[in-house]
């Protein structure tokens, strides 16, 4: 197949294409580097089944394609709120993009949603069928509420206009290819660790995380896309929960660092718990994550160590 991925030269994005050239598909890849690196691709640029466009999602785009990865949009809060009206015109106007493309090709779309549309979530853990718990007017907003417009969009699409879609809502995801400053956990500890700062807890470090590892997720990708059992939404990640001060403890473990834990005040609308209830995913795509959290962690700062 022809498949195009916007934020292909991203994290989640440029492993994808890794994947999907591997077997032996065509891959458009599409980004405007804005936190995607063509370091992440510099080993496809050759490959003569792969191409790289840089375009922004928010400008319209045609390809002949026969499907469609919208995982464009910044997905880290420095990030995302680095300039929160682009990152919610980059969810609103990309997702209606590759839709409006979807629909004239008759390709089938793929939305990288978010666990984020939970919010702060008073149900634990979180089902599909949860509607969240989303403050609309804070300082996260424009992710949260950008990515559950882009559901919105990608179900109305489907229902008025039969566009084939399909939507998972990723829980937190960590592997080599993470941007170093990224501001997530995951990332944070370990570059703090390896410089031997002191790792940063945000609030009494109670608060939990499930984390996925890159390689799990991305298969959960393409089963979801290769079923028409269902079109989601399907929440992939790890039920394993860890807090943030277990999580610091095992980064200073396997990095063998000396870095000290300090707590600092929790920021705004920081959710307190996240897991995933994957009930779905295991009924529909017979997944589950399969890497444990010492072994991607391991893996990770392996990749760390070569960048910072």
């Amino acid at each position: 197949m022809r498949i195009l991925i916007t934020g292909g030269a991203g994290f989640l994005g440029s492993h994808l294409c890794d994947k999907l050239l591997a077997q032996k598909h065509e891959i458009v890849c599409l980004d405007n580097l804005f936190t995607g690196s063509k370091a992440n691709i510099a080993h496809l640029l050759d490959h003569p089944n792969f191409e790289f466009v840089r375009h922004d999602v928010i400008d319209p785009f045609k390809y002949e394609v026969d499907q469609i990865y919208n995982l464009a949009c910044p997905a880290s809060p420095p990030h995302y709120q680095f300039n929160p009206i682009k990152t919610t015109k980059t969810s609103v106007m990309g997702a209606i993009n590759c839709l409006g493309l979807a629909k004239r090709v008759k390709a089938r779309v793929f939305q990288a949603s978010t666990s984020e549309v939970y919010g702060d979530p008073s149900v634990h853990p979180q089902p599909e069928s949860y509607w969240g718990n989303v403050n609309p007017i804070g300082r996260r907003s424009c992710y949260d509420e950008g990515k559950r417009c882009a559901e919105t969009l990608f179900f109305d699409y489907h229902r008025e206009n039969k566009v084939d879609i399909r939507v998972v809502r990723i829980f937190n995801t960590y592997g080599p290819r993470m941007h170093p400053n990224d501001g997530r956990v995951v990332s944070n500890f370990i570059v703090q660790a390896l410089k031997g700062e002191n790792i940063t807890v945000y609030g009494d470090g109670q608060q939990t995380r499930s984390f996925c590892y890159v390689d799990d997720l991305l298969e959960g990708f393409v089963r979801l896309m290769e079923q028409t059992d269902t079109v989601g939404p399907v929440n992939l990640g790890n039920p394993g929960e860890f807090t943030m001060l277990e999580l610091a403890e095992q980064v200073l473990k396997l990095t063998k660092s000396k870095s000290k834990i300090v707590h600092k005040a929790l920021p705004a609308d920081d959710p307190k718990q996240r897991r995933p209830d994957i009930t779905l995913a295991k009924k529909y795509l017979k997944w589950e994550p399969k890497v444990p959290l010492a072994q991607g962690l391991k893996l990770t700062i392996d990749y760390f160590k070569t960048k910072v």
